[in-house]
């Protein structure tokens, strides 16, 4: 698409597995995820309350809200039941050499 938008927002060295790291694109607060090597990004807003979800908690490709407890999957953004009202918005990511790069 002609109006992709890229942007570096990380480095994947400084990233570890099970890590999680808040950017700004834009206005737009992302979360971005290392799940077992595997680089995913989504709203870092949860969509219950406000609250940043890389203040909480990611196992197993799961992040939990810190302030009431709502979980969602990092790879696909779907939410994992109550508080949640729904999914989370994700954004693609690629890698060039060490840069994560998300398209929002």
């Amino acid at each position: 698409m002609a109006d992709e938008q890229w942007t570096k927002v990380a480095v994947l060295s400084a990233l570890a597995p099970g890590q999680m790291v808040g950017v700004e694109v834009g206005d737009k607060p992302i979360a971005i995820y290392n799940v077992d090597g595997e680089i995913f990004a989504t709203d870092n807003l949860c969509t219950h309350a406000f609250a940043m979800l890389t203040d909480g908690i990611l196992e197993d490709g799961v992040v939990e809200c810190p302030l009431h407890g709502g979980s969602y999957k990092v790879k696909t953004g779907e939410g994992l039941g109550p508080p949640v009202p729904c999914d989370l918005k994700t954004y693609p990511i690629r890698l060039v050499g060490d840069d994560i790069e998300v398209c929002a």
